[in-house]
């Protein structure tokens, strides 16, 4: 069975189980999209979430955030860990959309790339998510998930998500990322997946020490 085969039997039996999930992170526009999504690395959707949803309600543009200050953003931004690093991004990322895109955040995956704290998997999905584009952002639980199935052997983000995109078709490539991050949370978990009753068993590639 090629990857491409294999990816196909992935995505229509995860369907089956969940459906077409959307993005975990709560936000009412792109820019809080993007904000959010930064806030995310190294902390879980949850948290993110909790932080956002006060931080929103009264900093929801890069203007209004530019005004709380760097003291002020890193206290409201605390417990998303790495928070002072986080909010020297933000801030510059903030600045940088005021000055090169009008306050607005640009849909091309170049450019946002060339925003403050923003990478590879963070452009992807504010372009798969925000812009509605076709992705396939790899963080941990996809990472994983990939390896596991014997999708990519690759450590690195970046080419993990080569390997996908060459397995998976471009018109459904967001839809895998979002079935492969609900996959790792709900049964392909980093130390107790619930191999017992994944669909995914008779093709999974993993292993105890995997």
């Amino acid at each position: 069975m090629n990857a491409e085969e294999k990816a196909k039997i992935v995505r229509d039996r995860l369907e089956i189980e969940y459906g077409a999930p959307g993005c975990a992170l709560e936000f009412g526009s792109v820019f809080e999209l993007l904000i959010a999504v930064i806030l995310s690395a190294q902390c879980t959707d949850k948290r993110v979430n909790v932080v956002t949803e006060r931080l929103f309600r009264f900093a929801n543009t890069p203007q209004k955030i530019l005004a709380l200050g760097y003291e002020r953003l890193s206290e409201e931004i605390f417990s998303c860990g790495f928070y002072r690093n986080k909010a020297k991004n933000i801030l510059s990322c903030c600045a940088d959309l005021i000055e090169r895109y009008g306050g607005e955040v640009p849909s091309d995956r170049g450019e946002l790339m060339t925003l403050a704290g923003v990478g590879p998997k963070t452009a992807n999905v504010v372009y798969a998510v925000g812009f509605h584009g076709q992705a396939i952002p790899v963080d941990t639980h996809v990472g994983r998930v990939a390896r596991r199935l014997g999708l990519s052997a690759e450590r690195d983000p970046t080419k993990v998500m080569r390997d996908l995109e060459r397995a998976v078709p471009e018109d459904s490539r967001t839809l895998f990322h979002h079935l492969l991050i609900t996959h790792g949370r709900q049964i392909c978990s980093s130390q107790r997946p619930k191999c017992d009753v994944c669909p995914l068993q008779d093709i999974c590639e993993f292993h105890p020490k995997g």
